[in-house]
């Protein structure tokens, strides 16, 4: 007996929506063939009816409003592609989950700020809700977190997860462009965010640490405690000071849980050029796992684009064509626990730059701040200078974000720093 076909609503058809159009239309009989059973698409919903998208919808009905897509009864499996942490995005997956839908989304940030609620809902109703496509683009690093690693004790999750930020940071060392001219470049070429804050803010990046985060750790969802620092603040010598001393720029993600609690932090950090992360470049992103019985395992890829960002919504369609059904974040979501937020990170060495007037003792006094606060100074340069400033680079033992941003206000009444003075976190990978 042939199984019936698995039946598609799908809102949404931008980049990844006609990408996972293009993918059924193509590879239906291979689908067919791995899942026994045909995937088809009732019907599909997007902004605009008339708008030529390069793929033939002809055979697919459609709707103006995404919740009423949801609700059809020819429908199975919702896929939303809108976007948007709220607004017709959140109402239509509600709408599906309350009609007996199963729900495929790429939608990070609504995930990330009430994928908690959703999951509780979805479990209660029977339904699932899968979303490879939310975390790192064409990267299985949700499937590799809450299948082929589910027997282990998750350590760490660390990575580069947003490649607009990576590409302009490899760009600005490969190119020795400045910040606001690779931004630029950046923003024409397409690879930035309508608002590109939540890229180069960081803020894309650490909606979807907060899922990994969750799923990793047995934790409700909790973006609102993730650390986030943008990119904007790193300059070119920045970046050549890194490299000089063998490490290189990367928003890096990490979350890890510790006896203060749980910590998600994204920020740029310098990380050992000889490393995995020191070595990606351009737009790819990567994905650290750290189990306490397989150990390290190292996840490389794109992270958006049509191709990728299709490719892990249509492995979310075949395991629901398979009859593999997880709950959202792994397990029961009324088992999943409140983060208690770590007030203070681990410790780590600091890479500090500063511009030191030139003036009789500056670096003692530089030296007696960094003393009293407890920081010792494992490696100092200092390169050419003008007659009136020098530049110098300190790399400090391990310490705490607090102590260094004690020593950074006080290097303010010394009276021989100039300007605001940088601290980058090193991260050990």
């Amino acid at each position: 007996m042939t199984a019936a076909p698995l039946r598609l609503g799908i809102a949404g058809l931008g980049t990844v929506g006609v990408g996972v159009l293009k993918m059924i239309q193509k590879n239906a009989a291979l689908i067919t063939q791995r899942t026994g059973r045909a995937v088809t698409v009732s019907a599909v919903c997007a902004q605009s009816r008339g708008k030529d998208r390069g793929v033939d919808l002809s055979g697919y009905a459609w709707e103006d409003d995404p919740v009423v897509l949801a609700k059809r009864d020819d429908v199975d499996v919702f896929v939303e592609l809108i976007g948007g942490s709220t607004g017709p995005a959140k109402q239509a997956t509600q709408a599906a989950i309350a009609a007996g839908k199963d729900v495929i989304t790429a939608n990070k940030a609504m995930l990330a700020e009430h994928g908690h609620s959703l999951a509780l809902s979805a479990e209660a109703a029977g339904r699932v809700i899968r979303y490879e496509a939310a975390v790192a683009g064409g990267i299985p690093v949700v499937k590799a977190l809450t299948e082929g690693l589910a027997g282990n004790e998750i350590q760490r999750v660390l990575g580069v997860m947003n490649g607009s930020c990576n590409y302009i940071l490899t760009r600005m060392e490969d190119a020795g462009m400045t910040y606001e001219e690779v931004f630029a470049e950046a923003d024409g070429l397409g690879y930035l965010e309508a608002d590109p804050n939540l890229d180069v803010g960081g803020i894309d990046a650490a909606h979807k640490l907060a899922i990994l985060a969750a799923i990793a750790f047995g934790t409700e969802v909790d973006f609102a405690s993730v650390v986030i620092e943008g990119i904007g603040a790193i300059t070119i010598e920045d970046i050549h000071a890194a490299a000089d001393m063998g490490y290189r720029v990367k928003l890096l993600g990490v979350a890890q849980q510790t006896g203060r609690g749980l910590e998600q932090r994204m920020t740029p950090c310098l990380v050992p050029a000889n490393s995995p992360l020191g070595q990606l470049q351009g737009g790819t992103n990567m994905v650290i796992l750290e189990g306490g019985d397989v150990g390290q395992i190292v996840l490389r890829g794109a992270g958006a684009g049509e191709g990728p960002t299709a490719s892990a919504v249509m492995s979310d369609v075949v395991d629901l064509a398979r009859g593999l059904r997880l709950n959202t974040f792994g397990q029961a979501a009324t088992g999943l626990v409140k983060s208690q937020p770590a007030m203070t990170a681990t410790t780590a060495p600091f890479y500090l730059r500063l511009q030191l007037l030139d003036k009789p003792g500056a670096l003692a006094k530089v030296a007696a701040v960094m003393g009293e606060a407890g920081v010792s100074i494992d490696r100092m340069r200092q390169y050419g200078h003008d007659a009136e400033q020098a530049p110098v680079l300190i790399v400090t033992h391990k310490t705490t974000r607090a102590a260094i941003d004690q020593i950074l206000e006080d290097f303010t009444k010394t009276q021989v720093v100039e300007g605001q003075p940088v601290a980058l976190r090193i991260e050990a990978v």
